[in-house]
């Protein structure tokens, strides 16, 4: 199976902005006068997990859509299912381990969420800035049928 283009792509933003991260909590733990050894190793240790598990996301969703399943969420629930087994290795590798630190170790996990977040909200001022048109605001008071229904299940 062919790594589709679009995969690559997002893990490469996902890993440049996740090694930039890393570097800044490097830093305030260097500030804080609670750097040694192991928190570099714990940082890495979970920078390898949060990018190998939105690497492994993105392949799975390209095998299910390319595959044309009948029952697609089943497979996209076993595939999170596998993945969260391997971040929970990590984490149990990263607090029996001495050598790393295991705050070192969880924390990288939160900075792909933190990267999606800041491009997507980077891309939206570009947008915006090109086409001359900003995302509707919201009404106050205003609420739509998915709002009043109550929490959605997507997967």
């Amino acid at each position: 199976m062919k790594i589709e283009k679009a995969v690559l792509r997002e893990t490469a933003y996902v890993a440049i902005g996740t090694v930039a991260l890393s570097c800044v909590m490097e830093a305030v733990f260097l500030l804080l006068k609670l750097w040694e050894p192991a928190v570099l190793f714990g940082n890495l240790l979970g920078a390898l997990a949060a990018i190998l598990n939105f690497f492994l996301m993105g392949l799975g969703i390209q095998k299910i859509v390319s595959s044309g399943t009948d029952k697609p969420e089943n497979k996209v629930r076993l595939y999170m299912t596998l993945r969260m087994f391997m971040v929970a290795a990590f984490l149990v590798i990263g607090g029996v381990v001495p050598c790393f630190n295991l705050f070192a170790v969880v924390i990288p996990l939160f900075f792909p969420q933190i990267t999606i977040f800041v491009q997507k909200f980077l891309l939206k001022d570009k947008n915006s800035a090109e086409t001359g048109i900003s995302a509707p605001e919201k009404v106050s008071g205003e609420e739509t049928a998915a709002e009043e229904s109550g929490p959605s299940q997507e997967v």
